[in-house]
């Protein structure tokens, strides 16, 4: 395995990197509320970022949502590219991927996704019935990758009759809503649950990225108010409970990103990833968690501060924390798909 970022990936996310960094500030995310930026969605959809995704794979999304979490930009670039571009340029027929990816790699159109764990979406002859209490993102897409409760896949424009959604605040400012479908005719992608499970893996290696993104930001800030914050004559990281907690907290987001590099590399590879991406998306979650409370507590009382910026990174990783499976829910599945492994390998 070579996790090494190929030429038009490393210059991709330097791309990102420097765009996120310009323009991700404290008082832009305090100007956009808990709402999308609509100007840097603008300045990256020009840069040609999200369009770049079909080149640089899911590996470099990967890279191009750690750069997104380490400012935790409000932007739906993750949603747009696994749930729309890549999935429609892997799934969806010629005529799908004439129509729909133009509008994708642009921004114009803006793609989300409503899996929900334990179905509430049923197909009745091509129209789509329930509810998905919250899905990222919402507000702000022209397009939503529906899976029902036969993990068949369908795409359904968010304006088309029968379509409801009512705007939902999360504990990450993610735009979400509660999609209602009410008799709403979706167009297949994929045939099976082949491709709901492809998408799924897609998905969970994404936000793995973003959430790895969203720690090595939390990390940063802690690193740099303990070097320079001062108690009893010597800064705070000279201790050596800060230290420890500081370096548990390291080894913690670089878990999240070698599985995440992991899964995205093996899908580039066209290898199987199913039990790379569940690995991931455990990391992901569990210390994940572990990583934004430490960056809080690092930060002493001003970490209570619900202005400060490490806050935001601590409600997106706990946000990311429960997304797409918690920690207990992506062990059990992982259990169940490597003991399904070795039963078919003794059969």
């Amino acid at each position: 395995m070579d996790f090494t970022p190929s030429e038009e990936q490393a210059a991709a996310q330097g791309l990102a990197a420097r765009i996120f960094g310009d323009l991700s500030t404290h008082e832009r995310l305090v100007a956009a509320g808990t709402g999308t930026d609509a100007g840097l969605w603008k300045e990256l959809c020009t840069a040609g970022l999200p369009g770049a995704v079909e080149d640089i794979g899911l590996l470099g999304l990967v890279l191009l949502l750690e750069e997104q979490g380490r400012t935790t930009a409000q932007v739906p670039l993750a949603v747009t590219c696994v749930y729309g571009i890549l999935a429609v340029a892997e799934h969806g027929t010629a005529e799908q991927r004439e129509r729909l990816l133009p509008g994708l790699r642009d921004g114009t159109a803006v793609a989300t996704g409503a899996f929900p764990a334990r179905g509430g979406v049923k197909a009745v002859e091509g129209a789509l019935y329930g509810v998905v209490p919250w899905v990222p993102w919402l507000r702000d897409a022209t397009h939503v990758l529906v899976a029902d409760a036969e993990r068949e896949v369908w795409i359904v424009e968010a304006a088309a009759p029968g379509v409801t959604v009512v705007p939902v605040e999360t504990t990450a400012p993610w735009s979400a809503g509660r999609l209602a479908l009410d008799g709403v005719r979706g167009e297949s992608l994929g045939t099976g649950p082949g491709a709901c499970a492809a998408i799924l893996a897609a998905s969970r290696t994404a936000f793995a990225g973003l959430q790895a993104g969203v720690c090595a930001g939390s990390l940063a800030r802690a690193v740099q108010h303990t070097t320079t914050r001062e108690q009893f004559g010597r800064p705070l990281s000279t201790n050596q409970g800060v230290l420890l907690r500081a370096a548990d907290a390291h080894m913690d987001t670089e878990a999240i990103r070698v599985t995440a590099y992991e899964a995205a590399w093996r899908r580039d590879q066209q290898l199987d990833y199913a039990a790379q991406a569940l690995t991931a998306a455990w990391w992901g979650s569990e210390a994940g968690r572990r990583v934004v409370h430490a960056g809080q507590h690092l930060h002493g009382g001003t970490g209570a501060d619900l202005d400060h910026p490490v806050h935001r990174h601590f409600l997106w990783g706990r946000q990311l924390d429960a997304y797409l499976g918690c920690g207990a829910e992506l062990l059990e599945e992982l259990g169940r798909l490597i003991g399904s492994d070795r039963t078919e390998g003794t059969s």
